[in-house]
C-alpha cells in the first residue's frame, strides 16, 4: 500500500510539472508573437522565384506578413544596396512591428519602415529596425540567382 501512494505521487508530480513546461513555453510564444517575430509551426509558405531558381520561404505569424500575404501574387523589380541585400518599395503602407535588426541572416525577408521589402542574401550586424516578414527555407543558390544588381522577383502563396 505504501508502495502504491508513493508511485500515485511520484505520477502526479510527474504530471503536474510536464503541464508546467508546456505553459512556459506558451509564455514565450505569446511574448514572441506580441514582439511580431514568431513563426507559427502551421505558418504559410510562399513561393519565390528568381529567374529560373526558385525558393520557398516560411512567413510569420504576423500583421505584416499577413498583409504582404495578401498582395500575392506579386512580381516586382528588386534594386540592389550594398551588395547585401534586394529592395522595393511600395507605393503604399504596410503595418509594422519593427525591432532592432541585430544579426541578418542570408534568407530573411523584412520591411524596413513600413513599405520597403528588404530580401537579404549576405548575412551582417545592424542597429536598423525591421518587420520580421518571414525566411527563405533553404538559401543554397540565392547568392548565384540575385547576383548583383537589379532583379525581377515574383512573389507567390504556396
Amino acid at each position: 500500500m505504501k508502495h502504491l501512494l508513493m508511485s500515485t505521487m511520484l505520477l502526479g508530480s510527474l504530471c503536474l510539472g510536464m503541464s508546467s513546461c508546456d505553459k512556459d513555453k506558451d509564455a514565450v510564444v505569446a511574448t514572441d508573437r506580441e514582439n511580431g517575430n514568431t513563426s507559427n509551426p502551421t505558418a504559410s509558405k510562399m513561393k519565390i522565384t528568381v529567374g529560373a531558381a526558385v525558393f520557398t520561404a516560411t512567413l510569420n505569424d504576423n500583421q505584416s506578413a499577413n498583409a504582404l500575404k495578401a498582395m500575392l501574387p506579386l512580381s516586382i523589380k528588386m534594386e540592389d544596396l550594398n551588395a547585401n541585400e534586394k529592395f522595393y518599395n511600395f507605393p503604399g503602407t504596410l503595418p509594422t512591428s519593427a525591432s532592432v535588426g541585430g544579426n541578418i541572416q542570408v534568407g530573411d525577408l523584412m520591411l524596413y519602415g513600413n513599405n520597403c521589402l528588404v530580401l537579404f542574401y549576405k548575412g551582417f550586424n545592424t542597429s536598423y529596425s525591421y518587420t520580421r516578414l518571414g525566411k527563405i527555407d533553404n538559401v543554397t543558390g540565392l547568392v548565384a540567382a540575385l547576383g548583383s544588381g537589379d532583379v525581377n522577383v515574383r512573389f507567390e502563396s504556396q
